[in-house]
């Protein structure tokens, strides 16, 4: 029974009805042909009997019939419809009219019931396309004006009131509110937007209202990236999807040569009548098609990429959803990565006279105008402390120190603190000094001020690490993983931060393409999975068997190079991912095991029992109904 697509274009309402209650209604409408030809044949109305059985198996076996000639014809080759139209015509051709009109009805009943659970799938993915709203306010010179998205143009000022949803990717330039990202991050809790942060298509406001910049146009939105690659996941089959489409046309050959055989032979061999050979004949033809076998794995393998795109994990294929559940290796980037890649002070150490905040003052107003993430963290402190800066003049860079600058009639100096190397200036006490190492063996960084030769104070700046880094380590060392770290930073940084997360192994000082040799070296474990940014580590995900990339929203090469996509900077999603493909693995094997077990045990009942083809149907259909529903499981 062929597996649905789950992407399809949008119905007119007009059609609705019809298409998604078509095979209910066709099954019905078999049905009541079938009791209609009972009824005539029990009270001696022959000539009405066989017409409506005819009727019944035109209404419930024509689009199953057209659909296996088509594929004999074009693609010539067999598939399980054709063999289930010929066993039910075989019935019919040896006296069984109500048999295989049973057969029919079961059939068509099972293929509707299919369609029914694999909608709950095709729900699933297609409310992410129903996220973007058909309309959006356009703001200009204080008139509103209602437009239909698809008119918006890039540099738009759109009003997105409270709770309605954001239709575009864009700027906040006024205003603030909460946004609920959960749709594209899988973020639970509501993210606070100020002027200018940045907000994505399919989002929902909360309490209060947002003017938005649009900078990209509709097609180019992350949550339009985001539907491509679930549609391009829905038609990428795993290997496993591969060889059974394979074996089911070969399969379906040797049933049809088996079923022949059985029609002839035992009449011959074992002196059965024509009418009980024919009769084992179709019953083998129903009970030896693998339905049940062809459904195990799709519907599983759908439902499990489904799930992963509502917690805001993006597969690109069912074949990574397989993979990462075969990973024994997970290498994690450092910086943000295991950390979140945006240097913090964390400590402030004041000198002799001066106070903690009057040396952050001084350090901020000297950094004000440099680019460096240090010095930015420095300007960040002093701006959540609502610090006044001043402004420093003379600013020169100072080669293997940092800058210096007069501030308020004085010249200061900041700069990076070597402990083994101390620049001109005052020595510590064995106290500060103690204080200070005692900073750096925790991953700090070390930045001394100081005016002509004396030290006014230490800041310690450190790329923390995220809040989840160490649980979600630990989970995935509980499910038996090996867990190592790849940076750039020096050795004594690397270890200090890889102690403090609890990796397996740490590997420093590595340039891009170190990396990937690490990844390959790493494969004698078994498949290696790479977690990191997307940019710098493009390499070493394009080499490891799963790619995975952290913190995606709105990171364009993240989507391109990755297999596997994580919307939100949620480490534990990586533990998620790979039990979500264990899972998946899991219920294909059990799918794969109950339908071969069916299978078997109809054959056998077929030949050394009794059994009637209603029967074989009703066994059969129902194990294919059954694996459906099992793979349903995986959208829990």
């Amino acid at each position: 029974m062929s597996t649905m697509n789950i992407i399809q274009a949008p119905l007119k309402p007009r059609n609705i009805l019809w298409s998604r209650h078509k095979g209910l209604i066709v099954t019905f409408l078999s049905l009541g042909c079938i009791i209609l030809a009972w009824y005539s044949g029990k009270y001696g109305n022959y000539a009405l009997e066989v017409p409506f059985y005819l009727l019944a198996y035109a209404i419930g076996g024509y689009q199953k019939a057209w659909e296996g000639l088509q594929t004999l014809i074009k693609e010539k080759d067999l598939d399980v419809d054709l063999l289930m139209v010929v066993a039910a015509i075989g019935a019919a051709s040896i006296g069984y009219w109500a048999d295989g009109a049973i057969l029919i009805f079961i059939f068509s009943l099972s293929g509707a019931l299919e369609g029914y659970t694999l909608e709950r799938t095709n729900d699933e993915i297609m409310s992410i396309m129903k996220l973007r709203p058909e309309e959006a306010i356009v703001v200009h010179e204080n008139v509103e004006r209602r437009v239909r998205v698809e008119e918006l143009q890039q540099g738009d000022h759109l009003l997105v009131r409270p709770g309605e949803r954001i239709a575009t990717d864009g700027i906040v330039i006024e205003g603030c509110s909460s946004v609920n990202q959960a749709s594209i991050t899988g973020e639970s809790i509501p993210i606070d937007k100020f002027a200018g942060d940045e907000v994505f298509a399919g989002t929902m406001n909360g309490q209060g209202a947002l003017v938005i910049e649009m900078t990209k146009p509709a097609e180019a939105t992350l949550l339009a990236k985001i539907i491509h690659l679930v549609q391009e996941a829905q038609s990428e089959r795993p290997p496993s999807q591969v060889f059974m489409e394979r074996f089911e046309g070969i399969y379906a050959k040797i049933v049809i040569t088996s079923a022949v055989l059985i029609s002839v032979l035992p009449h011959f061999l074992l002196g059965w009548s024509w009418s009980e050979t024919i009769y084992k004949a179709m019953i083998f033809l129903v009970v030896a098609s693998p339905c049940a076998l062809v459904s195990s794995i799709m519907p599983a393998v759908l439902s499990g990429i489904s799930n992963g795109a509502r917690k805001g994990i993006l597969f690109k294929g069912g074949v990574y959803l397989e993979a990462i559940g075969d990973v024994s290796v997970v290498a994690f980037d450092k910086t943000g990565t295991l950390t979140e890649g945006i240097p913090k002070i964390t400590q402030v150490i004041p000198y002799g006279i001066y106070a903690e905040d009057e040396v952050l003052s001084i350090a901020a107003s000297l950094e004000t105008w440099s680019e460096h993430p240090i010095a930015k963290a420095i300007v960040r402190k002093a701006n959540e402390k609502n610090l006044a800066l001043s402004t420093a003049s003379k600013l020169e860079a100072v080669p293997g120190f940092g800058v210096h600058g007069i501030v308020e009639g004085q010249e200061y100096r900041i700069g990076k603190f070597d402990l083994l190397n101390l620049v001109e200036g005052e020595k510590l006490s064995d106290q500060e000094m103690r204080a200070v190492l005692n900073l750096e063996k925790q991953g700090n960084t070390m930045i001394v001020v100081q005016v002509g030769k004396e030290r006014i104070g230490v800041l310690a700046v450190r790329d923390t690490i995220r809040p989840q880094a160490k649980e979600s380590i630990a989970r995935l060392k509980k499910m038996g993983i090996k867990v190592v770290m790849l940076t750039g930073d020096s050795s004594s940084t690397a270890q200090i931060i890889g102690a403090q997360v609890g990796v397996d192994q740490v590997y420093s000082d590595l340039l891009p393409e170190h990396k990937v040799d690490i990844i390959k070296k790493l494969g004698v474990y078994g498949k290696v999975a790479m977690v990191g940014d997307g940019v710098n580590d493009a390499p070493a995900l394009a080499v490891s068997s799963v790619g995975i990339a952290m913190g995606a929203a709105g990171t364009d090469v993240a989507l391109e190079t990755a297999n596997v996509v994580l919307m939100a900077d949620d480490l534990s999603k990586v533990a998620y991912a790979i039990a979500l493909g264990r899972r998946t693995t899991r219920v294909v094997k059990q799918n794969v095991v109950f339908a071969v077990a069916v299978m078997l045990s109809l054959v056998l009942s077929n030949f050394l029992g009794s059994i009637t083809l209603p029967l074989g149907v009703i066994g059969h259909e129902g194990s294919t109904i059954i694996v459906i529903i099992s793979g349903l499981r995986l959208l829990r």
